[in-house]
């Protein structure tokens, strides 16, 4: 099988269990303050990147969190992470509370909760060496792996297709494909058990993709490590994950298994999104029918009374704008957010 052909096939890895979850987030927000300028600053809004969303994440498990440019995907995942404060909502890390620990205790929870960046040209330090760059998490966390550091270094270089001779190099020596695998490596370094990757190859050509999504998935088997993807690429998304999670506008949309969410998708937002990607095939892409949402996305500081969705959507009626719709489950693993959801007929996807 080649790389490209590897990277879109459907994975045979079932979804997290009933067993508990290795992340669980309930009534996330993450909301920005807009303050005047000025001496005397004052706040007069907030801008709710993230508007109480609740989800979990199993063991080994890969979770797809999809959705348009600024709905609030990558804010909610460094959020997870706590690399942003949340505003309110709690965080549980295998089965503990972590929503108010402060940065200094959250140090050591860092060796089971990595995070790899969406852009591998600004995510490493020009000035530090490859070396110290994929070292950091040994020098933090003041681990001195068997062999010592720089040989552990250059064993993961080697572990994610990078030459073990360049560990004194600096990332502008590097191509694109080659960064995001120093930052992969550097993620991995401690073995952690959760990896929220924020659109890891979108800034990459798709043959290098490719080869990206194969390691992760490589990694992921050997280390037994769960992943929040972070995408807008519903074609990556579907292919890499077990379950895929919709967002728009800081809420969440939809939930489901993988393939129940591409084939029967229930939230109007997501039919949309679906019928946008394109189908290598003339006869299927005639046949489909092409949903176009109008109007632009509303601002997060702003956001449509009821449904947030309802300004764009089709279906929507009065009680759209006066009662916001709860995530309710439709089947089971099915939940959607939606007071007039699609009946569950299949959409025509390739193959």
């Amino acid at each position: 099988m080649s790389e490209q052909e590897h990277a879109t096939s459907t994975k045979a890895r079932p979804a997290g269990s009933g067993a508990e979850p290795l992340l669980r987030v309930s009534h996330l927000q993450k909301h920005f303050p807009i303050t005047t300028s000025g001496l005397l600053r004052r706040t007069i809004g907030s801008v709710k990147a993230v508007d109480g969303i609740s989800l979990e994440v199993g063991r080994s498990e890969t979770l797809g969190l999809v959705g348009e440019s600024g709905c609030g995907k990558s804010t909610a995942g460094r959020t997870m992470l706590k690399l942003l404060e949340p505003t309110a909502g709690t965080i549980e890390f295998e089965g503990r509370d972590i929503t108010r620990l402060n940065r200094a205790q959250m140090v050591p929870m860092r060796r089971r909760m990595q995070m790899i960046f969406q852009d591998p040209y600004s995510s490493l330090n020009p000035r530090h060496t490859v070396g110290s760059i994929i070292g950091a998490p040994y020098a933090i966390q003041g681990v001195n792996p068997p062999g010592g550091v720089k040989a552990a270094v250059q064993s993961l270089m080697e572990r994610v297709g990078l030459n073990p001779e360049h560990y004194n190099r600096y990332p502008n020596e590097f191509s694109g494909g080659q960064r995001q695998r120093i930052g992969i490596a550097r993620a991995i370094a401690l073995h952690p058990k959760l990896i929220v990757c924020d659109e890891p190859v979108s800034a990459l050509d798709v043959s290098i993709q490719a080869q990206v999504l194969n390691l992760l998935e490589d990694l992921q088997q050997e280390f037994e490590i769960a992943y929040l993807f972070i995408a807008h690429d519903l074609s990556v998304v579907r292919h890499i994950s077990d379950r895929v999670a919709v967002m728009y506008l800081g809420h969440l949309a939809e939930v489901a298994d993988a393939d129940q969410i591409y084939l029967t998708p229930r939230h109007p937002y997501t039919l949309a999104l679906l019928s946008a990607v394109p189908i290598p095939d003339p006869i299927k892409e005639r046949k489909r029918k092409r949903i176009l949402v109008q109007g632009d996305l509303p601002s997060p500081s702003n956001p449509p009374s009821g449904c947030v969705f309802r300004t764009r959507c089709w279906k929507a009626q009065d009680i759209c704008a006066q009662q916001a719709p709860q995530l309710r489950e439709m089947q089971p693993g099915h939940r959607v957010a939606c007071h007039f959801p699609e009946e569950p007929k299949p959409v025509i996807l390739s193959s």
